[in-house]
């Protein structure tokens, strides 16, 4: 069982950054570095997507959408069982409310997820 918590979030100008933590809680006898972990976002009257995603371990392979490429940095501290999404030329069309998950295995299969945050909000004023 993963259990995790966005932080993170606010108001910020076009251009700008933003980090997005997620601390995770896991029990059941396993490790949080065992676990793809990723981020996902929602905007309003839209679907939630697939932002970026990071395999278990130290390796950590990462994937990210197109629109994230360039722009978003995801990565985890497997010691402090954190991730990280640092944000950068920040756009309007980038609010949304941002999901941290975890999947039960290791290698991340595209954006299929198991455990999932609450999220945090994110707005880009122009």
């Amino acid at each position: 069982q993963v259990q995790v918590m966005e932080s993170g979030g606010g108001e910020v100008q076009t251009g700008g950054s933003l980090r997005l933590s997620c601390v995770a809680s896991v029990t059941g006898g396993s490790r949080y570095d065992k676990h793809c972990m990723g981020w996902f976002r929602q905007a309003p009257g839209k679907e939630r997507e697939g932002v970026a995603t990071i395999n278990a371990y130290g390796g950590g392979g990462t994937t990210y959408a197109d629109s994230a490429k360039g722009r978003f940095t995801i990565s985890r501290d497997n010691a402090k069982n954190t991730l990280y999404l640092q944000m950068n030329s920040l756009k309007p069309e980038d609010t949304a409310m941002y999901y941290c998950a975890a999947a039960r295995g290791a290698r991340c299969g595209g954006y299929n997820m198991d455990y999932w945050g609450k999220g945090t909000l994110v707005t880009i004023s122009s």
